[in-house]
This record gives C-alpha cells, sequence and structure tokens, in this order.
C-alpha cells in the first residue's frame, strides 16, 4: 500500500497530533496515523479521515479536557524586516 501512495521511495506509518479549531473551540487528537513517504508529502487514508470526522462530531463522549499551554508564534521584527529585505518574506 505504501508503494502505491509513495512511489518507489516508499514510505512508513507514523502517529502524529492534530489540532483542529481555536480557543474554546480547539480539539486535540492524538495518535493519528499518517501515512510519510520518503519524498517528504504527508498524507491520511480515507479511514484516518473518517475517524477524524467522528471523534470532531461525537467530541464531547470520546475527547478528555486537559489542560495544555499554548503559546503563539510571532516572529521577531529584526528578523522579519531581514527576511523582507531578502525576498524571502
Amino acid at each position: 500500500m505504501l508503494e502505491d501512495i509513495c512511489g518507489e521511495g516508499g514510505g512508513e506509518i507514523v502517529r502524529v497530533t492534530q489540532v483542529f479549531g481555536d480557543g474554546d473551540n480547539m480539539l486535540v487528537i492524538e495518535n493519528v496515523p499518517m501515512i510519510s513517504c520518503a519524498s517528504g508529502e504527508n498524507y491520511f487514508t480515507a479511514e484516518a479521515l473518517h475517524e477524524i470526522e467522528g471523534i470532531k462530531i461525537h467530541r464531547d463522549v470520546l475527547a478528555s479536557k486537559r489542560e495544555v499551554l499554548v503559546a503563539r508564534f510571532s516572529a521577531d521584527m529584526r528578523e522579519a524586516e531581514e527576511l523582507d529585505k531578502a525576498g524571502v518574506a
């Protein structure tokens, strides 16, 4: 199956954490199977996506509340200006 999806380089199934929504509506789903190809591309199977949708719909029953730290990424202004000058941003 992995060669069919990833091609000759193959790939592997890894487990990842996915975050959906934000603020009070944030849902974190751990241990989601994802196909990670040697080419650097990543895919979820239809079965995994179906399961994710089911978890999102039934989150009140399937999810447990946990307190987590959430940080917001903010680029340093000097770094952003340097990237802009270099034509990277």
